[in-house]
């Protein structure tokens, strides 16, 4: 299968010093959602602007459906739909006249009508971009992204400040995309809809792809099966390493007064520290257990939850 999106080595540095991207290699195949994750300052948007032809790169290589920015700029525009995560729209227009605009920016876009039925924004048709709720202008923003009836959609964030109900009509309307052939690139905040979405993703950190794979392949290559979540008294005299040696246990961290242990056989971890905990006269005054996520991943890989600043 042909990819639709790869880059080999791709490098980006400004004025000579700061790398933003430091040799990075992608390879998304067609008709797959693929994640791109990483903390603030990781290279995500630096790289994502040069996919989308918007950054030269300072070196490395880049195909998107087999073509070169170089060389066949107009073919690659006609096949991209680029959502950003702050798609300014001017607030003097209507909804169909802001999706008729960028209708006129393609050779072959979509039917408006049909556009805003799959983005449920018929009823707004003649709204003002500026009257419309936090979702419906995001909903519109992709809207503007789909009406160039695109073979590849980038989406930067798209669910960014959304209530429950507008995440999960953006999520269907990713998968009808998907349903038709197309390919999404999503960048996310949120590691449920990560989760949810993807097939494959890469999570980058300081201009480096650090892991990919499926999300049940880094979850299980990474953090192990079951995460244990608990607090003791005077849990401020214990470091993680101080639990690191029981049985069954991969990893550990501390956060906000609880550690998490990273344990592939909790039958066997459980107990042993239920015994280290009265062995040294504390008292147990938490403990959960819980399958691990792509969150776990992501701190295990970075030190840092993704939404940390």
């Amino acid at each position: 299968m042909r990819a639709a999106i790869y880059c080999r080595n791709l490098r980006k540095t400004y004025d000579g010093k700061v790398e933003a991207v430091a040799g990075l290699d992608l390879e998304i195949q067609e008709g797959e959602c693929f994640g791109l994750l990483g903390p603030n300052g990781a290279g995500k948007t630096t790289t994502i602007e040069i996919l989308e032809g918007l950054l030269q790169p300072s070196s490395g290589e880049v195909e998107i459906l087999g073509r070169r920015w170089a060389t066949d700029a107009r073919y690659i525009q006609e096949s991209l739909g680029i959502s950003l995560q702050e798609t300014r729209l001017s607030e003097k227009l209507t909804v169909r006249e802001t999706v008729n605009l960028f209708a006129s920016f393609y050779q072959h876009p979509r039917s408006v009508a049909e556009v805003m039925e799959e983005m449920s924004l018929t009823e707004k048709a003649d709204s003002w971009v500026g009257k419309l709720s936090g979702g419906q202008k995001q909903r519109l923003a992709v809207a503007t992204a789909l009406i160039a009836n695109p073979r590849i959609l980038f989406l930067d964030e798209p669910t960014t400040g959304l209530d429950p109900q507008s995440r999960r009509q953006l999520w269907d309307i990713i998968r009808n995309f998907r349903s038709r052939g197309g390919t999404v690139l999503l960048t996310t905040h949120y590691m449920d809809e990560a989760e949810r979405l993807c097939d494959r993703l890469s999570i980058i950190d300081h201009g480096r792809v650090i892991a990919s794979g499926t999300p049940v392949e880094l979850i299980e290559r990474i953090a192990g099966h079951h995460m244990i979540e608990f607090a003791i008294s005077d849990g401020a005299a214990f470091s993680p390493e101080d639990w690191r040696t029981l049985a069954g246990v991969d990893s550990v961290h501390h956060e906000n007064g609880i550690f998490v242990l990273s344990a592939r056989e909790p039958h066997q971890t459980i107990p042993a520290l239920l015994e280290a905990v009265e062995h040294r006269g504390l008292r147990l005054e938490h403990l959960t257990t819980r399958q691990a996520s792509l969150e776990d991943v992501f701190v295990h890989l970075t030190g840092r939850h993704l939404r940390e600043e």
